[in-house]
């Protein structure tokens, strides 16, 4: 495309919409309004064209200014309210988890069953653990009241839950942003939570202290890690798009799925934030082997029901996770 020819061509539209927008101030008649729309159109197909074919920056920026304007104009101005923020914990985060099942199930699975061999590996082997530490270190982690045990006690609740949860919320959200790199960020965060997992199974298991570490790690681990591996599955998706946009542009794609992928780490934060109320309040508490574990998978299956009942049904309905369209660019129509 001849970049100067189509200014030339269209610089007259652009103007004259220019010139509507700067008249909103007073009452546009009738026949204005339905040429400040039918401009509006063009100009964004005008854009569309331009970052496809052209993409001046200087242009670019003029007619983005432009279009947001008259978009403003034609939809009229909204604000974020309570509306939205129902509509996405109520829609929009559970269908988006709901549609990422395909990868982050998988992934939660292979993961689990890794830190399982993981765990038997170190556990069978006691050359191995002595690369971890030295034998009285690791009979200081594993003896009754030992490290693993205090770990969950060993600050004040408060401070202990934000600090676990401010360590989570950036794990998952490492693999949510920075998934569009192919995904390698997200196999490393993946990595060293398997690995965490096996090491305490395999330690552990080796004095045989299993059920105790498991009575530590289940009350706020089910939920805590089904976040992980929801954030890690979301994450390689969004790097699958990136070699995979299917019938989308490529860059249209990425924005779409970059956009469910930040809405669900807003969502991913507060159950983030739930797992490590019950890992500084509930794991280190008094209550039975059996209470703890029992509120561990008391929460975990509601947010599993929250996921595969409410987010199915919102996802069959249209729902993507997406911000709503209003909120969205305007597009040019591609062929498939």
């Amino acid at each position: 495309m001849d970049l100067d020819v189509f200014v030339a061509a269209h610089r007259a539209e652009w103007d004259r919409l220019d010139a509507l927008l700067r008249r909103r101030g007073r009452r546009l008649s009738g026949e204005e309004t339905d040429e400040l729309v039918t401009l509006y159109q063009r100009t964004a197909t005008h854009l569309s064209l331009v970052q496809s074919s052209a993409p001046d920056p200087a242009l670019v920026g003029r007619l983005t200014t432009l279009v947001a304007r008259a978009r403003s104009a034609v939809t009229g101005a909204r604000t974020a309210g309570w509306r939205d923020v129902a509509h996405f914990f109520a829609s929009a985060f559970p269908a988006a988890v709901y549609r990422s099942r395909r990868w982050w199930v998988p992934t939660a699975l292979l993961s689990t069953a890794l830190a399982a061999v993981i765990g038997w590996w170190i556990a069978a082997h006691p050359e191995v653990q002595a690369t971890i530490a030295a034998p009285d270190d690791l009979r200081s982690l594993t003896r009754p009241g030992g490290g693993y045990e205090t770990y969950y006690s060993s600050h004040p609740a408060g401070s202990f839950a934000a600090q676990v949860w401010t360590n989570n919320a950036q794990a998952a959200a490492i693999c949510l942003v920075f998934g569009a790199f192919l995904g390698i960020p997200v196999l490393w965060v993946l990595f060293q939570n398997v690995v965490n997992l096996g090491v305490g199974i395999g330690l552990m298991g080796s004095v045989g202290r299993i059920d105790t570490f498991l009575g530590l790690i289940l009350p706020h681990g089910l939920l805590e890690l089904t976040a992980v591996f929801v954030a890690a599955g979301t994450g390689l998706r969004l790097g699958w798009t990136v070699i995979d946009p299917g019938p989308r542009t490529r860059r249209a794609a990425l924005a779409e799925e970059g956009r469910a992928a930040i809405g669900m780490a807003i969502g991913l934060a507060l159950v983030l934030l739930v797992s490590g109320v019950i890992e500084a309040f509930v794991t280190p508490s008094p209550l039975p082997t059996w209470a703890r574990i029992g509120i561990g998978v008391l929460v975990e299956g509601l947010f599993l029901v929250y996921v595969f009942v409410l987010g199915r049904r919102q996802a069959r309905s249209g729902e993507t996770g997406d911000v709503e369209r209003l909120d969205r660019g305007d597009q040019l129509p591609t062929a498939a």
